[in-house]
């Protein structure tokens, strides 16, 4: 799927290129491990929910959703081009298997806050997820949510932060410091674990396991922004910056090697 994405950018010219590769391996890991979901019934009652809040790294989940078979893979061609239901960012109203529209960050987390209590209401028994990125936890917004979420004890609610330590222009130490994060998420009552993002069976296992805790609970996932490609992993000059023919080139090169 890293190819694949990275194809789409740059034959789009424009994309998240290093958030994309930063988050595709907790994506995949929901989509063909964990959420209980039917490309089939996108819309069914009785399906998961999931949020992507860092709605600028559309391109991983458009390419998540095609390999889970919500849309042909020959569709992601059409990416940010005039009437496609691929936007830059995600819309709900344009492709089935986008649960909400997203790209103002910090809306994410408050969202399926709102919807996991929904879930609670009605006596539900499916379960909410959402991923935000690490940039965006200093919108306030989500230490709202935080908060909310833990007095309602909404365990039917999954958070799960990218944790690569970059966003646009600089570290995420260097605009505002979160540390130490996990011991804050469990300040404001939340069941809360660490995991490498990039480990699909320890991603699996945690998120797979039943919540008894009566707490919402938070993975923080360590990822590495534009991880599988040598010249863009750990690098801020990839927040959004789309690669030649010959650095993709590269890229698939690189890839192959190490699948």
């Amino acid at each position: 799927m890293r190819g694949t994405l990275l194809t789409t950018i740059v034959n789009a010219k424009m994309g998240h290129v290093g958030g994309d590769l930063s988050v595709i391996d907790i994506l995949g890991t929901l989509y063909f491990s964990v959420l209980r979901v039917d490309p089939t019934d996108p819309h069914a009652e009785s399906r998961d929910r999931f949020v992507l809040s860092k709605g600028h790294c559309s391109v991983a989940l458009y390419t998540t959703l095609a390999y889970a078979g919500f849309l042909p893979i020959e569709e992601l061609a059409s990416f940010a081009a005039p009437l496609s239901r691929l936007n830059g960012h995600p819309c709900n109203r344009k492709l089935p298997g986008v649960e909400t529209s997203t790209g103002p960050l910090g809306h994410g987390l408050p969202v399926a806050t709102g919807i996991a209590i929904g879930g609670k209401l009605s006596g539900a028994d499916w379960r909410v997820f959402v991923v935000v990125g690490d940039g965006e936890l200093q919108e306030g917004s989500n230490w709202e949510s935080m908060m909310s979420a833990a007095h309602q004890r909404l365990d039917n609610l999954t958070l799960i932060v990218d944790r690569n330590h970059l966003q646009q222009g600089d570290r995420t130490s260097a605009v505002t410091s979160m540390e130490p994060l996990a011991e804050r998420f469990a300040a404001f009552g939340w069941e809360t674990h660490e995991v490498d993002g990039h480990d699909h069976a320890a991603l699996e296992s945690l998120l797979s396991s039943p919540n008894t805790s009566g707490r919402p609970r938070c993975l923080i996932a360590a990822t590495v922004k534009g991880q599988g490609v040598s010249f863009i992993r750990d690098r801020v000059e990839w927040h959004h910056k789309v690669p030649s023919r010959e650095q993709l080139a590269a890229a698939l090169d690189e890839l192959e090697v190490a699948s």
